[in-house]
């Protein structure tokens, strides 16, 4: 099922662009380096921002600042992008991200978290300053349809005395912009199958895109690498990523909403269960609406990648691709102690389900897993309508490192949400 504005999207550009956007997923994660967190600056600069569209939406603050004496609190509601577990499930039932970050930071500083009832203020949860002066919350976002209202308490630590924070409502976040849970047993008509033909040439060349490769069903989309039924040849892969012998070609789980549904500004999210195996990578990205190409306005803005378990980086990845003229520029990186946002040890990025998002802003981008900050990227950010693409894709590079008899591989998708913030709405 899925619930949306149909989008004001421009024609569909040449196909010669389009076969330039099928590489733009590879490149090699190794060459880049993540970006460090935001400044004062930029976090002031975004506080406005969501303060603005506050105010223009006529809904409480999703964001509240409060100083007093040498303290400072930050708090911050997110939409519902908590929801890890073994299981498909409603998105209307993940929880919402609560994140508090305090000034000056103090490791180990209790803060409790107190939701708003009638007169009164309950406290739910405790959690811990870390030390980048964060305490992150997984709450409830409404209650029979209502909005709910937090604040956090900091107690007394040191020598700083206890101090509360200014309210904030997950008011802001309630109604989704689009959301598709892939109920029944096809693909909505808003996705379609990308990148159907074999890029001889290109670090893609040994496969390709096909809807063979998808399929809906247990509320899930599955996306997978399976061997070509078709091909009555083996490929060699040559180039920059040259391996001796040849191998069998593949078709890849490749699908995107370009042409139906795009958005500028806000937070994307889905749930994902990941591959196993290394020789492929799962993602789920965005990229324009006029596509990924020398020329193009916009980023291509990868939410996060992951390319199979036992990976020496921890395999879970994100980065932010533009061009400067015909020169693509890329930056991002592997997220580091990525198994620190697991439950536990029998936890597992191709065992259960994550949500992974991205907010989206004028100014930065900031990455999450389960609510929970991976890191951010800012400068030259997309200003343009993007569109969702889920993908388990097979690269040159990658497909020496599993034999034929170890696919298929598969990565499956719960759902997948949008909430739009800015700009003219891209859903008219």
């Amino acid at each position: 099922m899925s619930v949306r504005r149909p989008a004001r999207l421009p024609a569909r550009p040449p196909a010669s662009l389009l076969a330039v956007a099928a590489t733009a997923l590879l490149l090699p994660a190794s060459l880049l380096a993540w970006s460090p967190p935001g400044s004062a600056a930029d976090q002031v600069a975004a506080d406005q921002v969501a303060t603005d569209q506050a105010v223009a939406d006529d809904a409480p603050a999703s964001v509240s600042v409060r100083s007093t004496g040498r303290q400072r609190i930050r708090l911050e509601a997110l939409p519902q992008v908590v929801q890890p577990g073994g299981a498909v499930a409603s998105p209307a039932a993940a929880r919402a991200a609560v994140v508090a970050t305090l000034r000056p930071i103090r490791p180990g500083r209790r803060v409790q978290l107190q939701v708003q009832e009638g007169e009164t203020w309950r406290a739910v949860a405790t959690k811990r300053q870390d030390r980048r002066g964060r305490a992150q919350f997984a709450a409830a976002a409404s209650v029979d349809g209502a909005a709910l209202r937090y604040r956090v308490k900091a107690m007394a630590a040191a020598s700083m005395s206890p101090v509360k924070s200014t309210p904030v409502s997950t008011a802001r976040w309630l109604r989704a912009t689009w959301t598709d849970e892939f109920d029944g047993s096809q693909l909505d008509p808003v996705w379609n199958h990308r990148g159907r033909e074999y890029a001889h040439g290109s670090r893609r060349s040994c496969a390709k895109g096909d809807p063979r490769a998808t399929s809906v069903g247990g509320g899930a989309v599955r996306l997978s690498v399976i061997k070509d039924p078709d091909a009555t040849t083996r490929c060699r892969i040559e180039g920059r990523d040259a391996r001796a012998g040849r191998f069998g070609y593949r078709l890849n789980g490749h699908i995107g909403t370009q042409h139906a549904f795009a958005f500028r500004y806000g937070v994307a999210a889905a749930r994902v269960k990941f591959h196993r195996l290394r020789g492929q990578h799962g993602a789920f990205w965005l990229q324009p609406a006029t596509g990924m190409h020398a020329g193009a306005l916009g980023s291509e803005i990868d939410v996060v990648e992951y390319f199979g378990d036992r990976h020496p980086q921890g395999g879970l990845a994100s980065f932010m691709h533009r061009y400067e003229g015909k020169r693509r520029i890329a930056s991002g990186g592997w997220i580091k102690n990525s198994r620190s946002f697991l439950a536990g040890r029998r936890d597992g990025w191709s065992k259960n389900y994550h949500v992974f998002s991205v907010e989206w802003t004028p100014r930065m981008l900031v990455f999450r897993i389960d609510g929970k900050e991976t890191g951010r990227m800012r400068g030259k950010i997309s200003d343009v309508p993007q569109f969702p693409i889920l993908s388990l894709i097979s690269a040159n590079y990658e497909i020496p490192k599993i034999k034929e008899k170890r696919l298929p591989q598969h990565m499956y998708v719960d759902w997948v949400r949008v909430w739009e913030t800015g700009g003219e709405p891209a859903g008219g």
